[in-house]
């Protein structure tokens, strides 16, 4: 793929490139003592190898300016960069006949310790600490005799595997990316996008820090930990600038002068923890929000078919408690939570074409007025804004195992990068015994993974914590309101906005040739949260303001973090939902050991006021505000534990983003009939009806889940059976139906003909679904809707999430510019599966709970309906593969294998090869505990 850091190397970088290289080969372990002693024995483990993980591609992630030239001009790469990119894709291939003794192949030993004959490295950052590195992987394994000791070695090590990666991501936290990285469009873009989710000045970083220190005993050690976690990575940083062997990436981006080493990279401090903590809220633990575009669907709706019917639609599409939803809990729990009331209060419904995002950007001078550059960014610039699901779990309770012990297969599907997001490591102390995977940068404790006798994981629950606020504009000198006013009505008082800016610059590098530009980033805040447009209700003017309940608070969960690494505090379920409890993100976390499997969704729910409507934007008034809201601190009142989705010990557990209970309202479209999340439960409720569940075979239903076209599997059966109800005359259309009958017989699987064949089975079909899907949404539906309604739901929900994210649909279809990435691996989240499943059936007269409240196919007709689905097809059918899948800078149009690719997106100067499609997590346990404490 095209590199991220050109090679156009100037004259002074050659000069130095021979002192690089040396000083890099001087640095054979760099920065750390080599230790005489052996290493400490490892902790109790009961999981008698039975515990596997896997983490591509490579647990390291620093690279110097030898080691990226080196990459670029040869292909060589530093050790544990890659090696867990083949095991993991292998599966992909291999998962038909995998059995227990197979395992091992394509995930890594996740035992404590490191046996002697597996020792790579030993050494000893400080006298109290040791970090072992195995030869198999290089996953740090610290042991620290003192808990400072353990903590400053956790630092050390991350300062060793991902301080580039660390360093991108506390500036990315503060909206100031460009001027680090330069100045390259989705540099800026993401940056911008950071600075509208989580905007502070350094103060307000710091009030986290001092709130958390008010907060008892645990937090007042998560603080010590965090400081000597930090005191590890800035001795790494001090040691690795003056032995010359630190991440190539300051060369290249003008931080350090390869010739003389000027420069510096600057030292972590604690309110950098809490920028990256932000992000990490941002992407992966928060929801709602999208309260705007709903009513704009509403609205819409209401002008199609009148107020009450067209309020019928709005419901049913939104489908906020939808009956045919699958749910995580399925043992007949109820957890009611964020329902749309019958009767609505303070409902706050902008004008028509009165909304206007809010300004952003100012004061931009040379290249901040272009919207593109040749340089890609190190980052893409949609992460944040991009609609993006992330990860699954599969659990199947002891009563339904050949073992008779708990099986789970779970991870976090955080993206593929290179190097990644997260990193792999093993912390031993006083009072951390813990093997996993965490955040690069937050490493002080492992967020995902094993602990003794238990592991734990999570996927993004995204319940509606973040809602839409319409407050009221106003003018302090008297003067005629409008939408540019900057004050609001607060309480009956006019107050000014508080006014967040960021001033951003950057110039030319050799990693980036973006010419120099700069602007100022500016946010308003008011008591209702920050304003993201403005508009008018009833013909007033307002600012409308998103009031997120983690926003100035994302530094909290470190309590709960550091209770799911404590043995003394998590040895059974009650004990994990207490540590999940204290953990403020919108996540699911599961639960194993030898006896139980639990579940807890963790969050801070606000109470709203009794009849508002959290899908719906609400009137800025005292009557509409969360129960006991503060705006001092942003806090409210919470629901209690108790009525957080939760369970012990069901049958099975499965998650892949999708609803966990009964009566608990999504919040936003898409949680229907058809989720990928059925992919997932329907293999594992079969494998617990045959009983003797293995590991192998519980990743063998993760795994075929990962390569089934959701589309295919349970929307095209239905597709097929309406155009059955007459012969298919024509015989080119004829035979294109019977090619997507026997892709659906082979399971609508998106594999290659064998591995590495960079070919797919059933190919033909596959393009066939891939073009035919926009074309049917939009004439399935956009007859019934009109253009106007049509637009506002693609822009609530995006049409379509494929693996190439290349069918964008019609140009002028209304289609939403938020369809799927490419390369991402992640697909079939986000789509209108459910509302053509619900539609289809009804056409065949068949038995909908919760249907659309209007018919769409034909009409209603069944025979119309075929019609439209023939039309749709046939024009399907004609397209080429170049217009199916158009080519990008990374494939050339027409490659369908290479379209639908998964691509280690470089956070720096080495990259990797490109891998076969599969939806399944990014780091990943398989695991099963034979014994308990």
């Amino acid at each position: 793929m095209p590199p991220r850091l050109r090679l156009n190397l100037p004259p002074r970088l050659r000069l130095a490139l021979a002192a690089t290289l040396a000083a890099a080969l001087l640095a054979a372990a760099p920065g750390a003592a080599t230790a005489t002693s052996t290493p400490a024995a490892a902790a109790p483990d009961y999981c008698a190898a039975q515990c596997n993980d896997i983490l591509p591609p490579g647990e390291n992630g620093n690279a110097t300016l030898a080691d990226i030239i080196g990459n670029r001009l040869f292909g060589t790469r530093p050790a544990h960069t890659d090696d867990q990119l083949g095991p993991y894709t292998a599966l992909a291939s291999a998962y038909p006949n995998l059995t227990n003794a197979q395992l091992a192949g394509f995930f890594n030993d996740a035992s404590f310790g490191v046996p002697a004959a597996q020792v790579a490295s030993t050494s000893s950052p400080r006298p109290d600490v040791t970090i072992v590195r195995d030869k198999a992987t290089g996953v740090p394994h610290i042991t620290g005799r003192t808990r400072y000791g353990t903590e400053f070695g956790a630092g050390y090590a991350a300062g060793q595997d991902r301080l580039w990666v660390m360093d991108l991501f506390r500036h990315v936290g503060r909206g100031q990316l460009s001027g680090f990285a330069g100045g390259a469009a989705a540099n800026r873009q993401l940056e911008q996008s950071f600075w509208q989710a989580a905007p502070y000045t350094e103060a307000e970083l710091q009030s986290q820090i001092d709130a958390i220190a008010n907060q008892g005993d645990r937090a007042r050690q998560a603080l010590a930990d965090a400081q000597a976690y930090l005191d590890g990575i800035n001795q790494y940083i001090s040691q690795s600038y003056n032995g010359r062997y630190f991440p190539g990436e300051y060369d290249l981006t003008g931080h350090i002068d390869a010739i003389t080493n000027a420069g510096s990279i600057d030292p972590f401090k604690l309110t950098d923890l809490v920028a990256l903590a932000s992000v990490v809220g941002a992407l992966f633990g928060a929801g709602g929000g999208g309260e705007l575009a709903s009513a704009q669907v509403k609205q819409a709706a209401e002008a199609r078919y009148g107020t009450a019917l067209g309020d019928q639609l709005w419901r049913s599409l939104r489908e906020a408690d939808d009956p045919e939803s699958v749910s995580t809990l399925h043992d007949g729990q109820s957890f009611p939570y964020a329902l749309p009331p019958d009767d609505p209060q303070g409902v706050a419904m902008p004008d028509r074409g009165s909304v206007v995002p809010e300004r952003l950007i100012y004061d931009a001078t040379g290249s901040a007025n272009s919207a593109t550059t040749k340089a890609p960014g190190v980052l893409p610039g949609n992460l944040l804004t991009a609609k993006h699901g992330m990860s699954n779990a599969l659990l199947v309770s002891g009563k339904y195992t050949a073992s008779g012990h708990p099986v789970a297969v779970f991870g976090p599907q955080t993206g593929y990068f290179a190097p990644q997001l997260l990193m792999l490591e093993e912390l031993q102390g006083p009072g951390i015994s813990a093997r996993g995977a965490a955040f690069a940068g937050l490493s002080f404790y492992v967020q995902l993974g094993r602990g003794q006798d238990y592991a734990w994981s999570a996927t993004s629950a995204g319940q509606d914590i973040t809602d839409t606020y319409a407050v009221p504009l106003c003018s302090t000198d008297g003067s005629p309101v409008t939408t540019a006013a900057d004050s609001y009505l607060y309480h009956g008082v006019c107050t000014p906005f508080d006014k967040l800016s960021r001033q951003d610059a950057w110039s030319p590098t050799t990693a980036d040739s973006t010419a120099a530009g700069s602007y100022t980033l500016v946010m308003y805040r008011s008591n209702y949260g920050l304003v993201t447009a403005r508009g008018t209700v009833a013909g007033k003017p307002v600012a409308f303001t998103s009031l997120r309940s983690t926003y100035r608070h994302e530094a909290d969960s470190i309590i709960g973090f550091q209770m799911l690494n404590d043995p003394g505090a998590v040895h059974d379920p009650a004990g994990f939902q207490q540590a999940a409890q204290n953990i403020n993100y919108t996540f699911n976390w599961f639960y194993a050991d030898s006896q139980h499997t639990a579940y807890y969704n963790s969050g801070n729910n606000p109470v709203r006021a009794p009849g508002v409507d959290a899908g719906l934007p609400v009137l800025a008034d005292p009557a509409y505000e969360w129960q006991g809201f503060s705006p001092a601190t942003n806090t409210a009142q919470y629901t209690p534990p108790a009525q957080h989705p939760q369970s012990v010990d069901q049958d099975y557990y499965i998650s892949w983003n999708n609803k966990q209970a009964v009566n608990f309202g999504a919040s936003g479209f898409g949680n229907g009939s058809v989720h990928r999340g059925n992919l997932l439960d329907d293999r594992v409720k079969a494998l617990v009806a045959k009983g003797g569940v293995t590991r192998a075979s519980l990743a063998h239903a993760m795994e075929s889940a990962a390569v089934t076209d959701l589309r295919g599997e349970d929307v095209l059966p239905e597709l097929l059976q309406v155009i059955a109800t007459s012969p298919v005359t024509d015989p080119q259309l004829a035979a294109v139906v019977q090619k997507l009958q026997t892709w659906r017989s082979d399971g609508a699987k998106r594999t290659e003909t064998s591995a590495g064949s960079h070919g797919y089975a059933d190919a033909d079909a596959i393009r066939t679904m891939d073009a035919w899907w926009p074309l049917l949404a939009q004439g399935v539906f956009q007859p019934g809707l009109g253009d106007g309604l049509f637009g506002a739901l693609t822009g609530a929900l995006q049409i379509n999430e494929s693996p190439s994210g290349g069918q964008s649909g019609p140009a002028n279809g209304g289609v939403s510019a938020n369809e799927s990435i490419p390369h991402k691996g992640s697909s079939f989240q986000y789509g209108w599966w459910s509302y053509l499943d619900k539609d289809l059936r009804t056409a065949l007269g068949r038995p909908v709970a919760g249907p659309l409240a209007q018919p769409f196919c034909g009409g209603g007709s069944l025979t119309a309906c075929r019609s439209v689905l023939l039309s749709t097809l046939q024009q399907a059918a004609t397209q080429t593969p170049a217009q199916v899948y158009p080519g990008d800078g990374d494939c050339s149009a027409g490659d369908q294998w290479c379209a639908d690719t998964i691509i280690q997106r470089p956070l720096g100067g080495v990259t990797d090869a490109k891998t076969t499609w599969q939806n399944r997590p990014t780091y990943q346990q398989v695991v099963e505990f034979p014994g308990h404490r």
